[in-house]
């Protein structure tokens, strides 16, 4: 959306204009994988169409295996061109990060800067994110939470590894993913969604425009009314997103709340499903605009998630 705001990307635009490798793509309407069913898309999928997750682009493509970091954005991009889409464009909702790391790669194209360059110079040091990276030093490693899920009895939590990215997560072998592998704290992500409740500044410092900020956090799906903006999830009163391990951040808008849920949880079992609800009405009781202590906007973190947040440092 900077570069929206800049002039030199507009939303409605076809990828296919940025990416030309996107031009022929096909609709598969058949539900059997061995007697494809391949039309013509009804339109050229568009950039507002891969950030609300209705492009019809799939999850993944088969290159991104056995984790989802082992390849320049550029070739996983290309790969994704080479598939059919799922439905036609616009007329259906899947959470695709196929459509997030499409959308990664017009802003190198675009920009002339690699995507992790791009983040880091135009939002993390603006905002003063100093804990957000794709390659957590040791120092930050040493702060990474680790990550359970229930064991096969059920009456426990074993550890398990992050399956989906590449180890160690310092290696230059891995590469940045727009979708995911972003390493954070409960204190960055607080810093950005501050940023978005603003109207796209924070500290005298303008990220985005007042505009570009409603649009990515208002519904953007069209037709397949999935209640999705531009990455956000929105129900018109908050803007949120949730991430692998049962993380969660999002922006009450009547409260003035920005809360950051940090958990490291790969499946909840029983009543544990509820925890996320129990929090954000515990944090709205306490800290929301008609809540005990009145207090305008909250930055909590309870534990960390794995992979991609680490543990705040310890103060004195």
């Amino acid at each position: 959306m900077i570069l929206v705001d800049e002039g030199k990307v507009s939303v409605d635009d076809p990828v296919e204009k940025y990416l030309p490798e996107f031009k022929g793509q096909r609709v598969n309407l058949s539900t059997d994988p061995k007697k494809p069913e391949l039309v013509a898309p009804r339109h050229p999928i568009l950039v507002r169409e891969v950030l609300s997750h209705t492009s019809g682009l799939d999850f993944k493509s088969p290159m991104e295996a056995p984790t989802l970091d082992l390849k320049p954005l550029a070739e996983r991009v290309s790969s994704y061109a080479k598939m059919a889409l799922l439905f036609q464009p616009c007329s259906k909702s899947k959470y695709s990060n196929a459509g997030i790391n499409t959308a990664g790669r017009i802003i190198e194209v675009v920009s002339g800067m690699k995507y992790e360059t791009i983040l880091a110079e135009r939002l993390f040091k603006p905002l003063g994110m100093n804990d957000t990276t794709f390659w957590p030093n040791q120092e930050q490693q040493a702060r990474l939470a680790k990550s359970y899920k229930p064991n096969a009895a059920k009456d426990g939590l074993e550890e398990l590894p992050v399956g989906q990215l590449l180890y160690p997560f310092d290696s230059r072998e891995r590469f940045p993913m727009p979708a995911g592998g972003l390493f954070s704290t409960a204190n960055d992500l607080s810093l950005f969604y501050r940023m978005m409740a603003n109207g796209g500044t924070f500290n005298g410092v303008r990220i985005l425009s007042e505009k570009a900020v409603q649009t990515a956090t208002s519904d953007q799906s069209g037709e397949a009314k999935s209640n999705y903006g531009f990455g956000f999830g929105t129900d018109g009163k908050s803007f949120t997103h949730g991430g692998a391990y049962g993380t969660n951040s999002r922006y009450d808008r009547e409260n003035k709340l920005v809360t950051v849920f940090l958990v490291q949880h790969a499946g909840w079992s029983g009543d544990g499903k509820n925890i996320l609800p129990t929090f954000q009405k515990a944090a709205t009781a306490a800290y929301g605009l008609k809540g005990k202590a009145s207090a305008p906007t909250l930055n909590i973190g309870i534990n960390s998630a794995p992979a991609s947040v680490l543990k705040q440092k310890e103060t004195k």
